[in-house]
């Protein structure tokens, strides 16, 4: 006889209902989060791109040269610039640029007859106050005088009253003169002895206020004795003279032409040998010391140098600095031409080294792509970078020698976090 066959307990069909919905819930969320992690792999951002568009360079362990590369022009070591003082017509060019001066030698006349006019008027008006302080000199002198005159005068009267009166006081007690003549003497004799301390004091006064008023008319005397050379000195400055003897690198005038006050009429380079200017990017403004040295070649020869002056401001994202031959500046170097050479920033020392690329403009030294060791995928990497130069990069941290990685351009790889390289 058949008989019924009883299903196990544990089959779906069995389950109540509620569970059997939760159990058909949890199955589908799990089959899309595999599905999501299926698609989005381990959830990096990640690109793909040709093997072959890339650069892929090895990180290594060598000598870190602290160099950096020097694009220098050659310049006058000293340059004295000509500039008009009052301004002008150019009426006679007595050199022309290449010509040899010596100190002092005229090299341009200029004219200018408003200033002459003015210096006429200026130097009325200097000697009207000049001939006034001389004569307050004199009349100071004058009334000096006549004090001492009256003082004599004074005291010469003085004494003869004086005797006078002693005779005239033996006359009148004999009864040989008039009391009333005798009384004339004694009050004449009397408005002297007043009048003698006054005359006095006002000669003390007087030598006080000379003693005073004279020093001061002296050196007025000497400001408008400057001022009138001044003057004069500006009719002088229309001949314009070599300041310092050397060769005239600019004059670039024509006869007939005006220049203003402060236009620049020529310059004069005295024979102080050569330098070299250089401009450097304004990372290395914390570096670059006065003292350190560099290298250029010259006609295939190395030329030491050395920095004698930092600028500490910063033009267009570069400093400038200036260096000077170590031995003197060569013959044959000729102003203006270009030179390269490289400054040394400090001494070669062991370190993990990287040679410098692209990379380095978006990232800023601060990540990298590493490459894994199969070579198919390229991982992004915090690295700290210490040193540099436009060869070579000194890693800090973050990566070792054996490494491999992608120093080319990183340009749209700014979101990646990880590259599959394909063939």
């Amino acid at each position: 006889m058949d008989r019924p066959i009883q299903p196990p307990a544990w089959l779906l069909p069995r389950w109540p209902l509620a569970a059997r919905v939760a159990l058909i819930a949890v199955a589908l969320m799990s089959a899309a989060l595999l599905t999501v992690k299926l698609i989005a792999g381990s959830g990096d951002r990640t690109l793909r791109m040709p093997r072959a568009q890339l650069t892929i360079t090895a990180v290594g362990q060598g000598v870190f040269r602290d160099l950096i590369p020097l694009n220098a022009s050659i310049v006058p070591r000293e340059t004295v610039y000509l500039d008009a003082i009052d301004g002008g017509r150019v009426e006679r060019l007595l050199v022309e640029a290449g010509d040899v001066v010596e100190a002092g030698q005229p090299l341009i006349e200029l004219s200018n007859t408003n200033l002459a006019l003015q210096v006429i008027q200026q130097e009325s008006q200097l000697n009207q106050a000049l001939s006034q302080l001389q004569q307050n000199e004199i009349a100071l002198e004058q009334n000096q005088l006549a004090n001492d005159r009256a003082q004599v005068d004074i005291e010469y009267h003085l004494r003869r009253l004086q005797r006078a009166s002693e005779r005239r006081a033996s006359l009148a007690r004999s009864g040989m003169l008039a009391a009333e003549q005798r009384d004339e003497v004694n009050d004449e004799l009397a408005y002297y002895r007043r009048l003698e301390p006054i005359q006095r004091e006002s000669g003390r006064r007087q030598s006080a206020l000379r003693e005073r008023l004279m020093p001061d008319i002296h050196r007025q005397v000497q400001i408008l004795r400057g001022n009138l050379t001044v003057v004069h000195g500006k009719l002088d400055s229309l001949v314009i003279r070599a300041p310092v003897a050397g060769r005239v690198t600019a004059l670039d005038l024509k006869v007939g032409e005006s220049r203003a006050a402060g236009q620049r009429l020529a310059e004069v380079t005295p024979d102080a040998g050569m330098k070299l200017i250089a401009d450097i990017d304004e990372f290395y403004l914390a570096r670059v010391r006065v003292g350190q040295t560099a290298t250029i070649d010259i006609d295939g020869q190395p030329i030491r140098l050395s920095v004698r002056r930092v600028s500490p401001q910063v033009r267009n994202g570069q400093f400038r600095i200036d260096l000077d031959f170590e031995d003197g500046s060569p013959a044959t170097l000729v102003a203006g031409s270009a030179a390269q050479g490289r400054l040394r920033l400090g001494g070669d020392t062991p370190a993990v080294v990287l040679p410098n690329g692209p990379f380095m403009e978006r990232t800023g030294g601060q990540w990298i792509f590493v490459v894994a060791p199969d070579g198919r995928t390229a991982q992004r990497r915090q690295i700290n970078i210490g040193r540099r130069t436009i060869e070579q990069l000194e890693i800090v941290a973050g990566l070792a020698a054996g490494d491999h990685v992608i120093t080319s351009d990183y340009t749209g790889l700014d979101r990646a976090d990880r590259i599959v390289l394909t063939p």
